[in-house]
């Protein structure tokens, strides 16, 4: 750490902790009996949330309140799931009745469990058949098995940058360091935390993003063993990088040539800038969708589904997806409802144009700043990338990121009653109820917060 950095540092440490006495008590409590002092590793400071994170009392709507009482305005929602907002009056009524009406969980199918399914096959224009689970990391598990046993293959293709889960055959080459990955033409999988079986090296190829030739060319050489393709069709674990033009469309058209799957983790993307998610917004239809945050209006709930064809294994019961908890009421409740609220007319192109009209106002008050800062995403989730150069993957977000501006500018948001995450590599999501004031108010909040930013990163001022 430089001394500016650390000077940086302690001075909003100083202010954070009279701003956040009390969730500092809290954290100190729950250090005790919780481990590191949070339920997730993503929401401890080792992943930005320094010096301890806000403890949170309520949400409603597009705003939250902590436990020293003060209010934000919420692009976290929950790391995505919360793309109604907090307690959305329509799907809580939902859920409320359904338990009251039902009960929650009976290890047997149910009418409302075919309501669900058949609204979420009519929303996704590549799902016939879905399954519901519990995880976006459980639904890729599930994804990823089924493709071999459709297959017969064992070779796993994934990219750098992009998150699938915590699960051992897929928890590699995320967030990696180049200098152990090897040459960005022809990376090595990295596994990404101690436990997870080096052997499983062997069942993956991992490459660079947004780099046809080097699918191309993997694809001809050994594309009759690989069962399957697994990305997400923008990248919203590294920031937001979009796909470029004709990218996807062309690992579709390798994968259909050599039987392999095609596989969209839509956890983040699935409803998030269009009702039938990414594959709708593109137009580009995989074998095999994972789907989860958006899904259940808040309530967790994920699912795998695709074609009657992709899904046959699982139809048939010569692949055994079980769960005690799939597809129990509370889920299915949240899905059918959300499904309804998700379909009013109008609602993804009012969203995503208020969420660009507050992406391009923080790009055009960073750059007024002098600051080298550019936005990117898709209206409803996008990242303010500190960077002089454009991003395309992973190794060009490692390279060319500032880091350090980036979280000095979450600092003084937070301080001006704006939440998102700490991290520069991941991103601002814009709920389908945010509205006009709160993006005024961001903005306003923005001129302030980024005028501290360009003071401290001289460097980076013109």
């Amino acid at each position: 750490m430089t001394p500016r950095k650390a000077n940086q540092t302690m001075r909003f440490t100083e202010r954070y902790s009279s701003h956040a006495r009390r969730s500092g008590e809290l954290f100190a409590r729950a250090k005790q009996t919780i481990p590191g002092g949070a339920g997730s590793t993503a929401r401890l400071p080792r992943n930005g949330w320094e010096p301890y994170p806000p403890f949170i009392v309520r949400g409603t709507g597009s705003r939250i309140e902590d436990a020293d009482g003060h209010e934000y305005i919420d692009y976290l929602l929950g790391l995505g799931p919360m793309i109604l907002g907090h307690r959305h009056p329509q799907v809580t009524k939902a859920v409320a009745t359904a338990i009251e009406e039902l009960g929650t969980c009976f290890a047997l199918p149910y009418e409302l469990e075919i309501e669900a399914a058949e609204k979420v096959a009519a929303a996704v224009p590549g799902i016939e058949q879905v399954r519901f689970a519990n995880s976006g990391s459980e639904a890729v598990g599930v994804a990823v098995r089924l493709a071999r046993a459709t297959t017969g293959r064992r070779l796993v293709v994934r990219f750098e940058g992009h998150y699938h889960g915590w699960q051992d055959t897929v928890y590699w080459s995320n967030h990696v360091d180049p200098v152990l990955a090897g040459p960005a033409s022809h990376p090595r999988p990295v596994a990404m935390g101690p436990g997870v079986p080096a052997e499983l090296e062997d069942t993956l190829i991992v490459l660079t993003w947004n780099d046809p030739e080097s699918f191309s060319q993997l694809m001809d050489q050994r594309g009759d063993q690989i069962a399957a393709v697994l990305t997400e069709p923008a990248v919203f674990n590294t920031g937001c990088i979009l796909p470029e033009p004709g990218y996807l469309e062309l690992l579709r058209a390798k994968t259909a040539e050599y039987g392999a799957m095609l596989i969209f983790d839509e956890v983040i993307t699935g409803f998030r800038f269009a009702r039938g998610g990414a594959q709708e917004y593109f137009g580009v239809i995989p074998d095999l969708t994972t789907l989860a945050k958006g899904l259940g209006g808040g309530f967790p709930v994920a699912a795998v589904g695709g074609s009657r064809q992709a899904m046959s294994l699982i139809a048939d019961g010569t692949y055994s997806h079980s769960g005690t908890y799939n597809a129990n009421v509370i889920q299915c409740a949240a899905v059918s409802a959300t499904m309804d609220v998700l379909a009013e007319p109008g609602l993804y192109e009012r969203q995503r144009a208020l969420g660009e009209h507050l992406a391009s106002g923080l790009e055009r008050i960073a750059q007024a700043k002098g600051l080298a800062a550019y936005t990117r995403g898709i209206g409803t989730v996008f990242q303010l990338w500190f960077a002089d150069r454009p991003v395309r993957n992973w190794r060009d977000a490692a390279a060319g990121a500032n880091e350090p501006a980036f979280e000095r500018w979450y600092q003084e948001m937070l301080l001006r009653g704006v939440l998102f995450h700490p991290l520069q590599f991941e991103n601002m999501f814009v709920s389908l109820v945010h509205d006009q004031a709160d993006i005024d108010e961001t903005l306003n909040a923005a001129g302030d917060a980024l005028a501290v930013v360009a003071g401290e990163f001289k460097s980076n001022v013109a």
